[in-house]
């Protein structure tokens, strides 16, 4: 990222002074060029207009202010441009921080007040839950099977009921003739003894 800023900074102050460069040098490449050609020989060498030749020393010299000037707020801007991108990556670095406390907190759940990953939240809670359905499986089994011996034994008591009802009836007929010739024999006991 340091290299893609610093070229593209580098590219953009080139291309700036370039074109800065290129406007006024012509300026001054023609000026310098309208100087030679106005000026007169003399023997070989030639003579030239000191006005002139001051003109173009003005307008040179302002050029070289103008291009110190901009290779100065050049500086000052790369400058700038290098804080503020170290003010961007601290950022990026703060935002990283919080992307990764983000996706940990995304990925865990608390659970209990204790923090788990996911997966193992996941794994506990199915743990619990095949826990909790094999105890309802056993939990029906043994209903079903108190279940059945609860009917036997109600069928096995009704057995008894219907044998002690029917013991009850023969014992209480046996009591009844008993009790008839307890009285049979009494009678005859009476007569014979008047």
């Amino acid at each position: 990222m340091k290299k893609i800023l610093f070229s593209s900074l580098f590219i953009l102050c080139f291309s700036v002074t370039s074109f800065g460069q290129v406007s006024s040098e012509t300026t001054i490449d023609e000026n310098f060029s309208e100087l030679i050609t106005s000026s007169n020989n003399f023997k070989g060498y030639k003579v030239v207009d000191s006005e002139q030749l001051t003109k173009l020393q003005k307008l040179t010299s302002n050029r070289i202010e103008e291009l110190k000037a901009e290779i100065a707020a050049s500086d000052e801007s790369a400058k700038k441009l290098e804080e503020e991108m170290l003010t961007l990556e601290a950022q990026l670095a703060d935002l990283e921080i919080q992307l990764q406390e983000i996706t940990a907190e995304k990925d865990s759940i608390a659970f209990l007040g204790m923090p788990f990953e996911k997966s193992a939240y996941k794994t506990i809670m199915w743990g619990i839950v095949g826990v909790l359905v094999l105890a309802l499986i056993l939990f029906v089994v043994k209903f079903r099977r108190s279940h059945i011996h609860t009917k036997e034994a109600r069928k096995n008591l009704e057995e008894v009921e219907k044998e002690f009802e029917a013991y009850r009836a023969k014992s209480l007929e046996k009591e009844q003739r008993l009790g008839r010739l307890l009285q049979d024999e009494k009678n005859k006991q009476m007569k014979v003894a008047k």
